[in-house]
C-alpha cells in the first residue's frame, strides 16, 4: 500500500474549516481514481504543537497514487485545499510497510 498524508495546522476558524473541508473536500478526495481507503484524525500531541487535522489517502501500490495524483480529480481537491486559512500544510507520500498485525 501507499499513503499520500495531508497535515493541516491552525486553520483561523476552525468551525468554518471543518464544515467546508467536509462539505467540499471529502467528496472531491472520495472521488480521486484508485482510492483505497481515506481516513481522517485529529491527533492530540504529548507534547509541542501538532496538526489540527490528518487527512491519509490510501492507495494500492505506487502506480495507483502516481494515476491519483495526475488527475483531474486530485487537481481540483488541491485547488478547494489551496483556499484554506491555515498556518500550514504539510503534505507527504511513501510505502507502507505492515510490521505487526
Amino acid at each position: 500500500m501507499h499513503r499520500l498524508t495531508v497535515q493541516y495546522f491552525s486553520p483561523a476558524d476552525p468551525a468554518a474549516f471543518d464544515e467546508r473541508y467536509q462539505s467540499v473536500h471529502v467528496p472531491l478526495v472520495r472521488a480521486l481514481p484508485g482510492i483505497r481507503s481515506f481516513t481522517l484524525s485529529r491527533p492530540r500531541p504529548l507534547g509541542g504543537d501538532g496538526p489540527y487535522l490528518v487527512a491519509e489517502l490510501w492507495f494500492e501500490d505506487a502506480g495507483a497514487l502516481t494515476t491519483a495524483l495526475g488527475s483531474p480529480e486530485m487537481k481540483a481537491a488541491a485547488e478547494d485545499a489551496a483556499t484554506y486559512d491555515v498556518a500550514s500544510t504539510v503534505m507527504f507520500s511513501g510505502e507502507v510497510t505492515e510490521v505487526l498485525r
